[in-house]
């Protein structure tokens, strides 16, 4: 079994408040999981910040192609859900 895992720091310059950052986090979360099936987390380091968010996404599976092409496409989709935001993409990370 292998797992893998992408993060993604996000800026949210129309955030006014907590309560705006929660609503777009909990959204592309949601939509995350039902797409592709990928465990989602905010990250606690930004928790603070109305304007700046980071989300892990995380998955299992034995073939270590299959799953870093679907959190490639999971963090893809996400930047398109997050199109006009500062989205800043780490490697995706594998352990075997």
């Amino acid at each position: 079994m292998a797992v893998g895992w992408v993060r993604l720091d996000i800026v949210l310059p129309e955030a006014a408040s907590l309560k705006d950052r929660r609503q777009v986090v909990r959204s592309v979360r949601d939509r995350l999981r039902q797409q592709f099936n990928v465990s989602v987390a905010e990250l606690d380091e930004e928790k603070d910040l109305w304007q700046r968010a980071s989300l892990g996404i995380a998955a299992i599976n034995g073939d270590t192609q299959y799953l870093a092409g679907q959190l490639e496409k999971a963090a893809g989709a996400a930047e398109r859900m997050l199109a006009g935001q500062d989205v800043r993409r780490g490697a995706v990370e594998i352990l075997n």
